[in-house]
């Protein structure tokens, strides 16, 4: 690991007391547009998600009116009832992607597997980093807000289900997470500035508790006029 991602690692709660979590849940509440622009309006407000650390995989209830359960993993998703009856699975479910624009819906079975996805990939990071399959290397520094951020490139491998293989970290003079910036694959490479903040200690770790994600645009700043999604964290538990 470089400097950068030692460092960063430290700060966000060190790479002992990581290796030994196996999951993390929390309450979400969802806003933005996102939502209703993939014809599922009813996915802003409030649920649960829990994501595991060591392989990856999530599950988010309640699912959207039908209170159901979702089953991400990278080459499956699926939806249950409430007391873990199938009601409907997807495999490969990044194939059914392929041609679609950022205006095109999802169906129930994409969107548990965007949302699946992203909130592994958030809840994770910046731990990810320490996976000898995640490449990472220092950029450039970026000013933003006054402030001076540095910048990480980081590459996952295509067995990470994840937004994009390349993804930018900056961190502030601290450490902490501060943007995340990625493309959209699975909506038409939509390219975007998601900001995480309101950082919060559990058990041991350190949350960014507030997030939003707005269109990046090729200045790469952001277009602020458009929330495209955002997400509020509480109750954090770690198992």
């Amino acid at each position: 690991m470089n400097t950068l991602v030692e460092h960063t690692i430290e700060v966000h709660g060190g790479l002992k007391r990581w290796n030994e979590l196996e999951s993390i849940a929390a309450h979400l509440e969802l806003g933005g547009a996102l939502w209703g622009l993939k014809g599922h309006p009813g996915m802003a407000g409030g649920t649960n998600v829990t994501v595991g650390t060591r392989n990856e995989w999530a599950s988010h209830h309640p699912f959207l009116a039908d209170r159901a359960r979702t089953r991400f993993e990278p080459h499956r998703v699926a939806l249950e009832s409430e007391n873990g009856e199938l009601i409907e699975e997807l495999k490969e479910p990044r194939a059914s992607f392929a041609g679609h624009a950022l205006e095109t819906p999802w169906s129930k079975l994409q969107l548990a597997y965007f949302a699946g996805y992203a909130m592994w990939t958030y809840l994770n990071l910046p731990f990810l980093l320490a996976r000898p399959d995640v490449a990472s290397e220092e950029g450039t520094s970026w000013e933003e807000n006054g402030e001076t951020w540095r910048r990480l490139h980081i590459r996952f491998p295509a067995s990470i289900a994840t937004h994009s293989t390349k993804q930018t970290l900056y961190f502030d003079g601290q450490g902490l997470l501060k943007r995340h910036d990625y493309d959209v694959d699975v909506s038409g490479g939509t390219q975007a500035a998601h900001y995480a903040g309101e950082y919060l200690e559990a058990g041991g770790i350190m949350f960014p508790t507030r997030h939003a994600m707005f269109p990046r645009l090729p200045d790469n700043t952001p277009n602020r006029d458009l929330l495209v999604a955002s997400i509020g964290m509480s109750s954090i538990e770690l198992k």
